[in-house]
């Protein structure tokens, strides 16, 4: 990263919603929740269209973007949370939870070439889990 920018990690979910009630009983508490492990919701919306691409489309996105991947990884596996994520999985279906890093685009002029090709390059750490 150059020295103008900083790192983000993101967690992109897509989902159908299979038990509303479970998934806003899930979804009442990260307001609260997210925040104390460094997590801000940045996006929430409805699927519109296909434009382009193989994914089967998906109800739902919910974008996270998390302080650290380590922050992440303490909302997704602390035990004090062991009743919350149950909401989460019983109240989608189709889920996919997915996550980057990169450079901060909150404004572009910041980011430098190198940073654009830093998320660009083939990285041997990142292989897609099955």
């Amino acid at each position: 990263m150059s020295a103008n920018s900083q790192k983000k990690f993101y967690a992109l979910n897509m989902f159908d919603v299979a038990d509303l009630e479970k998934y806003l009983a899930y979804f009442s508490r990260l307001p609260e929740a997210a925040p104390q492990y460094g997590g801000r919701m940045v996006a929430f919306g409805r699927f519109r269209d296909n434009v382009a691409g193989d994914l089967a489309p998906r109800q739902v996105l919910f974008l996270v973007e998390w302080e650290s991947e380590e922050a992440f990884n303490t909302f997704r596996d602390d035990p004090d949370l062991a009743d919350l994520h149950p909401l989460r999985e019983s109240g989608t279906s189709s889920y996919i939870w997915h996550t980057f890093d990169g450079p901060d685009m909150t404004d572009p002029t910041e980011v430098s070439l190198d940073d654009v090709l830093a998320v660009l390059k083939p990285q041997k750490s990142a292989s897609p889990r099955p």
